[in-house]
């Protein structure tokens, strides 16, 4: 009986350690399934992610809001008449912006046209010229050249965003002639601290003080013999056929929106000064558009460009089409078929879409 003691502790004992061992493995295996259970779930989750990802992908063209909306087939579904106005404004707009660009392409080859009209020559108002190259040329057209004033003193009425616009054609046109192989010697008259204009050329050009020009808050009438002076103006009856080197050329410091009827005419009259205005209607034609839009009003950029390109080829056609835009309404006689021809080609355009949508609209099932 003593002997059988000892045993059963030991029995007893082992029972202990392999139910603690079944307990352990049993909670290893609870943790691993756990763990499983987990992993499972994670996977779960990112499928789904991506599956929910990929739906969006695929967006259906009807979604889109594409040509094709509604139709299996891809054939385009017939539009209202709203959206039919719209398209055809819409093709309207591009035919004007290709014909602008053409205008354009003309003006920048009349630019690079050389002085004696023979040759490819050195191309005029384009282009980056050495910082002393151009410093040389405006000196000499100081001692020696043609003079262009801009009479700021007529624009006192100016609103601040037209004064701000005056200024961005300002720096417009002393950037061309600072270009230009023959330039202007450039004046600003009636520049006076504390006006409008004075604040906004300041503010808006970069190194405006250090503009090679002069200006001064007195009037060109004091600067100048009333005899050497010819004030440019859309109204005038005299045409400007030549630029003398001796006259003084004086541009009314006006935005064109804000040049009203006979303004700059009149206060030239009233200063008995002789006036002139550029050839528009001696060598342009008006050309057909739509808003049967017609003026000879210019920005004073503008004008500066036909006045700088007439000074170097000494051809009025290549300095009108170089500073008169197609916008105004005015086209060189050689440049009528082809706009008449856009505009035919564009009306042809609007016809067969419209005619091509009516004929979808009447064959589609009701």
């Amino acid at each position: 009986m003593e002997a059988a003691g000892p045993a059963a502790g030991m029995e007893a004992a082992a029972g202990m350690e392999a139910a603690a061992a079944a307990a352990a493995a049993a909670a290893a295996a609870a943790a691993a399934a756990a763990a499983a259970s987990e992993a499972e779930a994670e996977a779960e989750a990112a499928a789904a992610v991506a599956a929910e990802a990929l739906r969006l992908l695929r967006i259906e063209p009807s979604a889109a809001g594409g040509p094709s909306a509604g139709r299996a087939d891809g054939a385009e579904e017939p539009c209202s008449r709203n959206a039919l106005r719209k398209r055809r404004r819409w093709q309207r707009v591009l035919a004007a912006r290709r014909g602008k660009r053409r205008q354009e392409r003309q003006r920048r080859r009349a630019r690079r046209a050389p002085a004696d009209g023979i040759g490819p020559g050195p191309a005029l108002g384009s282009g980056r010229v050495p910082a002393a190259l151009a410093t040389e040329r405006l000196l000499e057209a100081r001692a020696a050249g043609p003079r262009l004033c801009v009479d700021l003193g007529v624009g006192g009425s100016m609103t601040e965003k037209e004064s701000g616009r005056l200024a961005s054609q300002i720096r417009r046109l002393y950037g061309a002639n600072r270009r230009a192989a023959r330039p202007f010697w450039l004046c600003l008259t009636g520049f006076a601290a504390g006006t409008p204009i004075y604040e906004q050329c300041f503010r808006m050009n970069d190194g405006f003080a250090g503009y090679l020009m002069d200006t001064t808050p007195q009037s060109y009438l004091d600067l100048f013999p009333l005899d050497a002076i010819v004030y440019l103006t859309p109204d005038s009856e005299n045409v400007l056929e030549d630029i003398d080197p001796d006259k003084v050329y004086v541009l009314g410091g006006l935005v064109d929106e804000s040049i009203h009827k006979q303004l700059t005419l009149r206060r030239a009259r009233e200063q008995s000064l002789q006036t002139a205005r550029l050839p528009i209607r001696e060598y342009m034609v008006k050309a057909p558009n739509a808003r049967n839009y017609h003026s000879e009003t210019l920005a004073i950029n503008q004008v500066f460009d036909v006045l700088s390109t007439y000074y170097n080829t000494r051809s009025w056609p290549a300095a009108l089409r170089a500073g008169v835009s197609s916008g105004k309404g005015y086209v060189l006689p050689d440049t009528v078929e082809q706009v008449e021809t856009a505009q035919c080609t564009t009306a042809a355009q609007e016809n067969a879409l419209f005619c091509g949508e009516e004929l979808q609209r009447q064959e589609a099932p009701a």
